[in-house]
């Protein structure tokens, strides 16, 4: 049999847990070997670094960033250690990265795979947050307690329902690790999972990966969305602690090792961009439920103004419709649920589609749309329950499909000597 490549160095590893460790000492002794001289690559200036480590992870009320790159992992790993390993490793890793470094010292033995690819070598860090999830399938997969933790899974980290018009893609859906980098350089991002994919061979692989923007809005301002609305005005504060620990942080109903932490729910909504076109102003008012230009809820005149479900038009009839998005989505109809949205527009391009609605048209369309992601301290009473109903009555799902849908429980943050999800897996 022919050797294998020397550009695929580990093809010939067979032990996950050894292949994860033996790379992360390669790194290590490499890098200690080496370090004089190797190259030092600048640190991004204060400003440009979010920290990695606190009582929470960032990247969840960190302002938003302009990009992001989102990934879902499914896990090799054969049994605990290599579970510790992978995330002793990609903790390490992920603090070089948000500091603007590469994901381990270079050297300049160039006869060896690189410690990092390089692609965002003088980029610095640009406000690089990197925030990891478990899935349900850390838990318990296929009936499998693959990592001796099924009776640590949190009560609120359920399995989502199949939703009024899901037309999820499996691909793009699900996940046993989730990975959101947010940058405010796109290749900073990429090269953020890139690297911790790399470091993940034999113990993880990606399951789906899904790209973000947002528009370079002024400070102050909320950002609009591809169907030209502000997207976002309905947040809770995330200056406000108070309002931080009641619906986003976990409390004291999770088990201990995931206090602090949070809920992530993503779904990937394809947005009928040329139908939406194609509709008249008024009428996708009428479906948000806002001034388009403006933001202002029907009825009002400036973005902030409180939402006035009770307000009538001279035929007695609500200005605001009881279909509406934002009157179905409000905390008032939802017995006052609220999640943080922290979602981004996404483009990948063109495919041949048909319209869900009339004039049911066929041809290639732009997929593209919405990467909703939501975090909120129980799903259950969060995202559950606004969307129970929003998917059987809301206005706006005559343009928009639910493809791509995932829920993970993101650990509390990382504190010094420690690695993400440590109280989770060394009792």
């Amino acid at each position: 049999m022919n050797e294998p490549p020397r550009s695929c160095p580990f093809a010939s590893r067979r032990s996950l847990l050894a292949g994860t460790a033996a790379l992360a000492a390669a790194i290590t002794t490499r890098g200690a070997a080496r370090a004089e001289s190797a190259p030092s690559p600048e640190v991004a200036s204060a400003p440009l670094v979010v920290p990695f480590r606190g009582p929470h992870q960032s990247g969840i009320i960190t302002p938003a960033q302009s990009h992001t790159y989102f990934a879902a992992f499914d896990v090799a790993a054969a049994n605990r250690d290599g579970l510790v390993e992978l995330l002793r490793v990609w903790t390490d890793a992920a603090e070089r990265l948000t500091l603007g470094k590469t994901a381990a010292v270079l050297d300049q033995d160039l006869a060896a795979p690189g410690a990092d690819s390089g692609e965002a070598l003088g980029l610095g860090a640009s406000r690089l947050t990197l925030t990891f999830g478990f899935g349900p399938g850390i838990f318990a997969k296929d009936g499998v307690d693959r990592f001796g933790v099924a009776g640590q899974r949190p009560a609120a980290l359920v399995d989502l329902p199949r939703f009024n018009g899901d037309q999820l893609i499996p691909a793009k859906s699900g996940g046993d690790l989730s990975l959101q980098a947010c940058a405010d350089d796109p290749q900073i991002a990429f090269h953020a999972v890139r690297q911790l994919a790399r470091l993940a061979y034999g113990a993880a692989q990606i399951r789906w990966v899904q790209a973000g923007f947002l528009p370079r809005t002024p400070p102050g301002e909320t950002p609009r969305n591809l169907m030209g609305f502000k997207d976002g005005t309905n947040n809770p504060p995330i200056d406000d602690a108070a309002a931080m620990a009641n619906t986003i942080w976990i409390g004291e109903e999770g088990p201990a090792w995931v206090r602090g932490g949070s809920y992530v729910v993503v779904r990937r909504i394809r947005i009928a961009l040329e139908h939406w076109d194609r509709t008249e102003v008024d009428f996708q008012e009428q479906t948000m439920g806002r001034h388009k230009y403006t933001g202002a809820p029907l009825g009002g005149a400036h973005e902030f103004d409180p939402l006035d479900l009770d307000a009538k038009d001279g035929d007695g009839n609500p200005i605001i419709a009881e279909n509406a998005h934002v009157r179905l989505g409000s905390a008032a109809m939802n017995d006052g649920a609220r999640i943080l949205r922290r979602g981004y527009a996404y483009d990948d391009g063109v495919n041949f589609t048909a319209e869900r609605w009339p004039p049911w048209r066929q041809g290639m369309e732009y997929d593209a749309g919405l990467l909703f992601i939501a975090y909120q301290r129980d799903p259950r009473t969060g995202f559950i329950r606004l969307f129970e109903s929003m998917s059987k009555l809301d206005a706006l799902n005559q343009f928009a499909s639910h493809t791509g849908s995932a829920i993970f429980v993101c650990p509390p943050g990382v504190r010094a000597g420690e690695f993400i999800g440590q109280s989770l897996l060394v009792t």
